[in-house]
């Protein structure tokens, strides 16, 4: 048996969300004609609000194209320095957008409103790049799947109005803040210009994201996915997961919340941990000893068909998911304390 913790993305399709897909009704999307990508894509506008959303094959994809919606070559964006759109999509900012990135300081991948207001502050002329987009992810990849505080968030929006700034949510996870915080996805429609979600995570489907926006953005948006190779033909079959995973795999995700609170709780009584971050959702980011060292901990586990991730800094990432089983967990739970 492999335990594979590495992330949430490694889950496969349930047997019947396959026998959804299978039997998906598809046209050729690019032409708007597949039946099942627009009902997916009506499903997630109305979850959360907004106008219209726009079906791509990946997160970063998505991403990538709110930040080229909404910014010019030699523009600022804003972020925090664990930021997933800085750290891990490649440089696209720079390569795809030609934009610059302020890093924000912030605590676990989240900043205050009081540090987006001192980032936006200052000379505003031709010598400098001019702001124009601020990005936020919730949960925090890097910040080890904390939430935002929501009331925290409105008070960042409103210094991104202030200061004519677009507000972008990268909410890869954004369905377990929402169970872990008890919220509802319009509460985001309305904060937000664009929302990124990912269907492919803690959502347990094969691949695929939305984005989320106004009529007017999805339509830019659908000229930069075909710029970007984005546009897919029959990709209801695709689509078909993604529908049977907002219908069936939200409320579940407190599962996988609940199995790594209880990692959490057994790393911190172990000897050879010696610091175990804040755990929200269904990441855990923790430290061992040095004498043992990250690689080596990851390496032995390994042999013990157990997968872990190092997040580089001597920390090391635990993910639960849909396919991390009670048998599986009390495995992970018995390698860990004879370690």
């Amino acid at each position: 048996m492999i335990i594979d913790l590495i992330s949430d993305t490694v889950t496969k399709p349930t047997p019947k969300m396959l026998e959804v897909m299978m039997n998906a009704k598809v046209g050729d999307d690019v032409f708007k004609s597949d039946p099942t990508v627009n009902e997916l894509q009506e499903k997630a506008a109305k979850l959360f609000e907004m106008e219209d959303a726009l079906f791509f094959p990946s997160g970063t994809m998505a991403n990538q194209t709110a930040i080229k919606l909404h910014t010019q070559p030699g523009d600022k964006l804003i972020c925090d320095k664990y930021a997933h759109v800085y750290n891990y999509e490649g440089g696209g900012a720079a390569f795809n957008s030609g934009v610059t990135c302020k890093l924000i300081d912030g605590d676990r991948g989240m900043f205050t409103a009081a540090q987006l207001q001192e980032a936006v502050a200052g000379r505003s002329d031709i010598h400098v790049p001019y702001s124009r987009l601020v990005c936020v992810e919730n949960t925090t990849n890097k910040g080890g799947g904390a939430c935002w505080d929501f009331s925290e968030l409105e008070k960042v929006q409103k210094v991104a109005k202030e200061n004519n700034l677009a507000f972008h949510l990268d909410g890869a996870r954004l369905f377990n803040a929402l169970v872990a915080k008890n919220e509802v996805p319009n509460q985001y429609g309305r904060l937000f210009d664009t929302v990124s979600i990912c269907l492919s995570k803690g959502l347990g489907a094969p691949i695929g994201s939305v984005l989320l926006g106004s009529k007017e953005h999805i339509a830019k948006a659908l000229r930069i996915r075909k710029l970007f190779g984005g546009a897919m033909r029959q990709a209801g079959f695709l689509a078909a997961a993604g529908i049977y995973a907002l219908d069936n795999h939200i409320e579940r995700l407190a599962e996988d919340h609940q199995k790594a609170k209880e990692i959490g709780v057994l790393l911190e009584s172990l000897s050879y941990v010696t610091k175990v971050a804040p755990i929200e959702t269904n990441i855990i980011i923790f430290y061992v000893d040095e004498k043992i060292g990250a690689d080596n901990f990851i390496n032995k586990m390994k042999e013990k068909n157990i997968l872990l991730t190092p997040m580089g800094e001597g920390r090391i990432r635990i993910v639960t998911h849909l396919d991390y089983t009670n048998e599986m967990h009390e495995i992970l739970l018995k390698e860990l304390e004879i370690f």
